[in-house]
């Protein structure tokens, strides 16, 4: 299982992801979901990736091959963020219909999932889901933030805390206490994790980290907020069993 977040806002994106693939009592295998294909000056686009790992890494390699021979059609010559989404969508189909058959035979799940996030010269920035059968859906105002893989244990701060207004950097630090969050409850999502945060209209990345397990900021943040909920948990009023359950 895997954890991938976006989060947009009126200042930019942030992106997160962690590298767990497999996880059991003697095993646990790391990859990289976050994948940077911006063109700098022009275009930033982000990619996190969830569901088979065959098929997804599959699918960046036809990203990063089309770019690599200069097509017509790819990452870097597409005119919208939205096209970049259908083409990427495309790519999945080529895939699950190349391999689904025998996928199928040995009852083997093949669906992925995909965020999208960036921005690209005349538009403002945007996030995208891409599900497996290639279409999506879109962040907007009202929806800010965009999740997949083992996304609930994650997402009651993300309700509480995000809007289309929160700055930049406090989206990335809930971001990071979403994934912490779940590393908690879920041993299927680990480190390290892979964390971006782009500013609107400076088409490049300045601000991108990993953090490995041990790292000490996803310590001191652990340590902080499990100790700020146990204080708020404290001061909340007992409750009256004296109070009837009747309606006035």
């Amino acid at each position: 299982m895997t954890y991938c977040l976006g989060i947009l806002t009126s200042a930019g994106l942030v992106m997160a992801a962690d590298s767990r693939t497999n996880a059991g009592v003697d095993y646990v295998s790391t990859h990289q979901k976050l994948f940077d294909f911006s063109l700098p000056g022009d275009r930033v686009i982000l990619l996190c990736t969830s569901g088979n790992l065959a098929v997804t890494q599959s699918i960046v390699t036809l990203l990063k091959r089309d770019i690599k021979a200069q097509e017509a059609v790819n990452l870097h010559t597409l005119p919208s963020l939205y096209e970049v989404a259908q083409y990427i969508g495309d790519k999945t189909r080529q895939i699950q219909e190349r391999d689904r058959s025998w996928l199928e035979k040995d009852r083997i799940d093949f669906k992925c999932t995909f965020l999208l996030g960036g921005q690209i010269q005349g538009e403002e920035p945007e996030l995208y889901m891409l599900y497996s059968q290639g279409n999506c859906i879109q962040a907007s105002k009202e929806t800010t933030f965009l999740q997949i893989g083992e996304a609930k244990y994650g997402k009651p701060i993300l309700d509480r805390v995000l809007n289309f207004d929160t700055s930049l950097e406090a989206a990335a630090k809930c971001a990071l206490l979403s994934i912490d969050s779940t590393m908690k409850s879920n041993i299927s999502v680990g480190p390290p994790i892979n964390l971006v945060m782009y500013e609107a209209d400076s088409f490049k990345i300045r601000y991108e980290l990993r953090l490995d397990r041990g790292a000490p900021y996803l310590a001191q943040i652990r340590k902080f907020w499990e100790g700020y909920l146990n204080e708020a948990f404290e001061r909340m009023p007992n409750i009256d069993w004296d109070q009837s359950q009747d309606s006035p």
